[in-house]
This record gives structure tokens, C-alpha cells and sequence, in this order.
């Protein structure tokens, strides 16, 4: 005998359940099951709550759009991280101003608590109630089923709509609020209609919300692009589309960072290597690129050759093991590179430093034997965390990413390359979490994500096992056996790309980087122009021990001096006077606010101290 999952819940006396997995799919409490089912119920605490309340909340949106403009078509409304969204097609052009209308109708909605119930049509049934909706019959008609799903509240909105959603609008949280509006192409294709597209929120509680609604505020005040263009650290521009031009300030932090991560990786035991920026197609059909990765290549032709622009390092890598005779005591042979790459990204999607076409990563490629893939993941996954540390990021989370729909390799393959790397991770020390089908085309992957200071996630390092890639391209080394093996190639990178980090710093300190990463550790400014000789001995005195400094010796207040240091994020200023002439001293002021007074022989040590790299 079948019944319902409210029924199922009642039974488990789980009063709070919005919804029930049943065979690793979560569905809705009216899903009729058989009597002897086991199902988990889904309740606020559980991982996926979140985002069935927010799938629910979008329909509630949609209701309300359409009861205030009635002509709206409907296209479609996902959940996204942190929220959900709908595209609609509407003869009214909405503002902002419209949002308080809007939420206002919401609210209606959910205190008039009409029950959701799920429909299954067939094609031709669903296509009859949509009739007038020429957004849901494309999708309807391109749909390789014989039956839809549905969903309605009450008489009053029906959508099209996989689900899952919660019993009723009653049950929806009445804390939401309507962020933005923006274009978006239907289906994304540039030359179909331009939709509107209603970005929304919601939490389960006020505070979650308010929480939200700051940190947003507070992310847009660390907007690296914003930071970057008050100190003078890089810009872009339209004649060289997600690439950047480095300032001479932004392009010494970059070097100062990728100095320190050379000594890292020199100490760990890699040697570093370069390989071209082009090269023929024959090698990256040889790869898998070329079929799997050819829509992101850059390409150039010369002497009848075509060429592509390497959007990544291995292939590479895997020319420089081959060069001479590799025996099995040369494992493991860890080969880094700062390698420059190109990929053809869409141009909507562009983002500062963290979305471009060209970038510098901190790759490395890590030849071993499959018994050596384990003490190779833990070496990686300690180096991470130090360099992680120093960077200012205690912790990080991991996510295994498993085989993908397209990709290369047996079955047989993968299953044994996703079973070593599991193990190894877990023998690090190190909990994850399923990232699933979302592995490279040639082997699983380990990602590793930072929390900022204001709570974001950032995803930055990888590691991947290339059981594929060797064999390809012809990579062997002679065993124990005297046989020859095809080596295991660990891909690794600790920050990802270089621009992106660079960008994920800034936003992380909002500007005020840590005193050895700081493109300008001090500033030299003198209250009159009667004290610039002892301001510029001093400078030239601090530049020869290493310190990275300015001479501030305009003719304006210093006041205002100070404050144009302030917003350049200069970690120390030097005020210098009429007492710091004549005793010989130095005052330091600091980004708080504070001051002391030194000797300039004791001054120079605190600011070496200060400035001290962490130690490799």
C-alpha cells in the first residue's frame, strides 16, 4: 500500500519536515511511496532546506509579477547561490521602484498560505495549459520525455517545474527581499529575445538576511577594482579585453607574491620549468584539448600551421619528462612552472582580475608511480595549508569532484583513480564533501576553498589525478621490473591563478595587505618643506636596508597628505617635523590611528620586523 510523504512524516513524528529524500532524491511530502519506504526528512537544518524554501519563494515571485502585470511571460526562475532568480518577458520595464510592490504581494502570498500541489501532464496536456506561453512550450517541446511536471498554488499560479517545493506558501520564510535587476538573452543566446532578469534573496530568519544584506554592502566597499584603482595597483581596458595592465605598485605585490611561492615550492622539492606560449594543434589533439577544450582556445596560423595558445600547462610539462631516459628512482619528479595561459572566456563574464583571458598560474605537474599518489597528496595538502596560513587564511574546506559526463578513460580507469585519490585525502587528515560530475575531462580532482573575512568562499587550489595524459603523449619511465610504465601525473596548483589571488587578497584585507605584501610599507611626509633633506636621508636609508618606500615632500597640508596616504592603504606614515629633525627620530603613524616616536637606527629595526616575510 502507497502513501504520501506527509503521511510518512506523521507516522516518524517529524512535524517539522518540508519535504523527504527517498532513494538519494529529494521530492515532496505529497510523493506517494510504499508503506515500508525509508525515507530522511528534509528540515531546516538540513543542507538542502535552504534552497527548496528558495525554489519556492522564486514561484512565489513569479505569482506576484504576474498578478501585477498579468501580460508577463514567464521563462525561468533556478536557485543560485545565495538566492534564485526569474527571467520574464514583460510590456513593463521594471525599476527598482517596483520591488516594494512586488515584496509586498509576496508577503500577501505566503500569510494567504495556499497549498502547492505537484501535477504530471502529458507533453501534449502541458503544452494545452501553456498555451499562451511561448517561453514554457519551447521549453515543453524540447524536452526528451513523455511527461512534465507541474506545480500550482491552488487556482491561483501554476509553473512549469521539476521541484522540489515545500507543502504550501504558507510555509515559505517572509524573509526575502528583491536585489537587483539585469538583461539576460533567452536561452543565453545573443541573438534570441532580451529578457528582464529579477535577482531575489531569501533566509530563514531577519538576522540571516540583515547578516546577508551587510555583507553585501560590505563586499561592494571591498571591491578589489575599487581598491586597485585608489592605490594605483592595475587597470583594463577595452582594447585588451580581460587582460590587465599592471601599475608599477600592483606589479610589485604580484612579483613580491610570486617570489614567496617560489621559495615555497623550491624548499618542497620542485624544480621550476617554462614552456611555450604556442604550439601546434597536433599536440593538443594528441591531449583531448582540442576535442574537449577547443571552443576556449585562442588560435593563430602561421606557414600554413595552426597554432593554439596554450590555455593551460600540462601537455607541456609532460615534453619535458619525455627529454632523456626516466627511470623509476626519478620519481617522484615534481615540475612547477608560472605558467601564462589564454582562454577564450566569454566577454559578459569578465570580471577584474578574477574573471580574465589571460592569467598566471601556480602550476606544477607531479610524476609518480600509483603507490606514490598518497604521500604526494599529503606533502601538497601540508604545503596548501602553510602557504595558506601565511597568506592569512587559517582554514579551508575540500571538495572531491568526481568523473564528468564528458571526459576520456575506461571506467576501470577512473574507478581506480577516484579510489586512491579518496584515500589519500582522507589519510591527510581532511573531510570533504562530494562535488559531484564535476572532475576534469582526464581525472578526479580534490578542490580547495578559502573563507574571507567577511564570510565568502573562495575556490583556489586543485589537485588531479592524470592517469590519461601520460599515456596519450607517450610518457614512460623504466620500472623495477625493468619494464616500461606509464608515470601517474598530479596536476596542483596552490592559489589557482596568480590575478585571481591577487584580487581575493585584496578584497580579503580591503586594501590594507599584510606590511611585507603592501606595494608601499612606509611614506616619508614632511610637514614643511624646511625638513625635506632629513626626509629624504631617511627614506634613502630605510630603501637600502630593503623597505619599499615613498618621499612625500609636496607643498600641500599634512593633513592632506595623511589622508591621500590613507586611502592608498600605506600601512606606516613618517610625519616628520621640527622635533623628528633635531633628535633624530622618526614618528610613526599607523593605519589605526596610533603613533610612536623612535631613534631612526630603532625605527628601521621595527619596520624590518615589520615587514619580515613568513619565514619558508
Amino acid at each position: 500500500m502507497d502513501i504520501s510523504g506527509f503521511e510518512l512524516a506523521k507516522r516518524n513524528n517529524e512535524k517539522k519536515a518540508v519535504a523527504m529524500i527517498v532513494d538519494d532524491q529529494i521530492v515532496d511530502l505529497s510523493t506517494m511511496v510504499p508503506e515500508t519506504t525509508t525515507a530522511e526528512f528534509v528540515t531546516k537544518q538540513h543542507p538542502k532546506a535552504l534552497e527548496i524554501f528558495r525554489h519556492t519563494t522564486a514561484h512565489i515571485m513569479a505569482q506576484a509579477i504576474k498578478e501585477i502585470w498579468p501580460s508577463t511571460q514567464l521563462a525561468i526562475g533556478p536557485v543560485i547561490e545565495n538566492g534564485f532568480y526569474y527571467d520574464i518577458s514583460c510590456d513593463h520595464q521594471l525599476t527598482p521602484d517596483d520591488f516594494a510592490k512586488i515584496e509586498k504581494r509576496m508577503k500577501e502570498i505566503i500569510k494567504e498560505n495556499y497549498k502547492i500541489t505537484r501535477e504530471v501532464l502529458t507533453k501534449d496536456d502541458a503544452l494545452k495549459l501553456f498555451a499562451n506561453d511561448k517561453f514554457k512550450i519551447e521549453l515543453i517541446t524540447d524536452l526528451d520525455v513523455k511527461t512534465v511536471s507541474i506545480y500550482r498554488h491552488q487556482d491561483k499560479f501554476v509553473d512549469l517545474c521539476r521541484g522540489p517545493h515545500l507543502p504550501s506558501t504558507g510555509t515559505a520564510s517572509p524573509h526575502f527581499k528583491i536585489m537587483k535587476l539585469a538583461g539576460a538573452y533567452w536561452r543565453g543566446d545573443s541573438k534570441r529575445e532580451m529578457l528582464q532578469r529579477i535577482y531575489a534573496t531569501s533566509w530563514f530568519t531577519k538576522e540571516d538576511l540583515d547578516t546577508y544584506i551587510k555583507n553585501l554592502e560590505e563586499a561592494e566597499k571591498r571591491d578589489h577594482r575599487k581598491i586597485a584603482k585608489e592605490m594605483d595597483l592595475f587597470h583594463m581596458q577595452e582594447e585588451s579585453p580581460g587582460c590587465i595592465f599592471w601599475h608599477p605598485k600592483g606589479w610589485t605585490v604580484y612579483n613580491v607574491l610570486k617570489d614567496y611561492i617560489r621559495k615555497c615550492i623550491l624548499k618542497d622539492g620542485y624544480k621550476e620549468v617554462c614552456t611555450p606560449q604556442l604550439v601546434d594543434r597536433t599536440l593538443w589533439e594528441a591531449s583531448g584539448h582540442w576535442e574537449k577544450y577547443r571552443e576556449n582556445m585562442f588560435i593563430a596560423e602561421s606557414e600554413d600551421r595552426i597554432l593554439a595558445v596554450k590555455p593551460m600547462n600540462c601537455p607541456g610539462a609532460i615534453q619535458i619528462f619525455k627529454q632523456g631516459v626516466k627511470s623509476y628512482r626519478d620519481l617522484p619528479l615534481r615540475l612547477a612552472e608560472f605558467g601564462y595561459c589564454h582562454r577564450n572566456e566569454p566577454s559578459g563574464s569578465l570580471y577584474g582580475t578574477m574573471r580574465v583571458r589571460g592569467f598566471t598560474q601556480d602550476d606544477a605537474h607531479i610524476f609518480c608511480t600509483p603507490d606514490q599518489i598518497n604521500s604526494e597528496t599529503k606533502k601538497f595538502c601540508s604545503l596548501l595549508a602553510k602557504i595558506y596560513k601565511d597568506l592569512g587564511f587559517e582554514s579551508f574546506s575540500v571538495k572531491f569532484s568526481d568523473r564528468p559526463e564528458k571526459r576520456i578513460g575506461t571506467d576501470e580507469i577512473w574507478d581506480l583513480s577516484e579510489k586512491l585519490l579518496q584515500e589519500a585525502v582522507t589519510e591527510a587528515g581532511f573531510e570533504y564533501t562530494l562535488n559531484k560530475g564535476e572532475g576534469a575531462f582526464y581525472g578526479p580532482k580534490l578542490e580547495f576553498s578559502l573563507k574571507d573575512k567577511i564570510g565568502r568562499e573562495w575556490q583556489c587550489g586543485t589537485l588531479q589525478v592524470d592517469f590519461q595524459l601520460p599515456q596519450r603523449l607517450g610518457a614512460c619511465y623504466t620500472g623495477e621490473d625493468g619494464e616500461k610504465h606509464h608515470p601517474i601525473m598530479l596536476h596542483r596548483a596552490v592559489l589557482g591563478s596568480l590575478e585571481r589571488f591577487f584580487g581575493i587578497l585584496l578584497e580579503n584585507y580591503a586594501g590594507r595587505l599584510p606590511m611585507w605584501l603592501a606595494p608601499v610599507q612606509i611614506v616619508f611626509a614632511t610637514i614643511t618643506n624646511s625638513f625635506d633633506g632629513y626626509a629624504e636621508e631617511v627614506c634613502r636609508k630605510f630603501e637600502a636596508a630593503g623597505i619599499r618606500c615613498e618621499l612625500d615632500t609636496r607643498s600641500e597640508k599634512i593633513s592632506y597628505k595623511i589622508r591621500s596616504h590613507i586611502m592608498e592603504k600605506v600601512p606606516v606614515i613618517a610625519v616628520i617635523g621640527e622635533n623628528e629633525q633635531n633628535r633624530r627620530q622618526l614618528t610613526f603613524r599607523y593605519a589605526n590611528g596610533s603613533q610612536e616616536t623612535f631613534p631612526v637606527d630603532e625605527a628601521l629595526k621595527v619596520m624590518l620586523e615589520k615587514c619580515a616575510s613568513p619565514k619558508i
